[in-house]
């Protein structure tokens, strides 16, 4: 015990966590709006639905990072 330091936690500090959220939101938000854009693009015929997939996909994805991040 001769060292009484506290040792570096492996948490965020809570303005980390607030901050991870936000970009978190927001990239959430513009990839699901990248998706619909994507979708009336492509029924239109101006690209392909494989953009819309994978678009779709990275929404999922960072969608479940920012529920995890907020303890949902």
């Amino acid at each position: 015990m001769s060292d009484l330091s506290r040792r570096p936690s492996g948490r965020l500090s809570r303005s980390q966590r607030e901050q991870r959220a936000f970009v978190l939101t927001m990239t959430t938000g513009g990839f699901a709006v990248a998706t619909v854009v994507l979708a009336v693009l492509a029924i239109v015929g101006i690209g392909g639905f494989g953009l819309v997939v994978l678009a779709a996909l990275a929404t999922v994805l960072f969608g479940y990072l920012l529920k995890r991040s907020l303890g949902a």
